[in-house]
């Protein structure tokens, strides 16, 4: 499999209301949104291509591991590939106002 060279972005995205993929939300998994805002753009999902989960440990010593990411590679209508992610919890307080969902890197073809 070919890969294309990938620009780290690391930026908050906006998804937009009712887009969001039930099917996966049924089956325990954030809902990739069919189209998010980035900076001054609209995208929107075509396709997801592929995804992951990043695990780590309890912060109080249980032993336990926890998911902290799902992480998507995605195909937008304009034919582009994005590496998206939904982050669990971050930092000690997550506020209602923080971002959850992240564009990760944009892959270059």
């Amino acid at each position: 499999m070919l890969t294309m060279p990938s620009r780290f972005i690391s930026e908050s995205i906006y998804p937009v209301e009712g887009t969001f993929d039930t099917a996966r939300m049924a089956a325990g998994e954030p809902g990739v949104p069919g189209k998010f805002r980035w900076r001054d753009r609209e995208i929107i999902v075509a396709q997801v291509l592929e995804s992951w989960k990043e695990h780590g440990d309890c912060t109080h010593g249980s032993g336990e591991r926890y998911v902290r990411k799902h992480g998507y590679r995605i195909l937008t209508t304009d034919g582009e590939q994005m590496k998206i992610y939904f982050q669990r919890k971050f930092g000690k307080v997550q506020r209602k106002y923080d971002s959850r969902w992240w564009l990760f890197s944009l892959d270059q073809g």
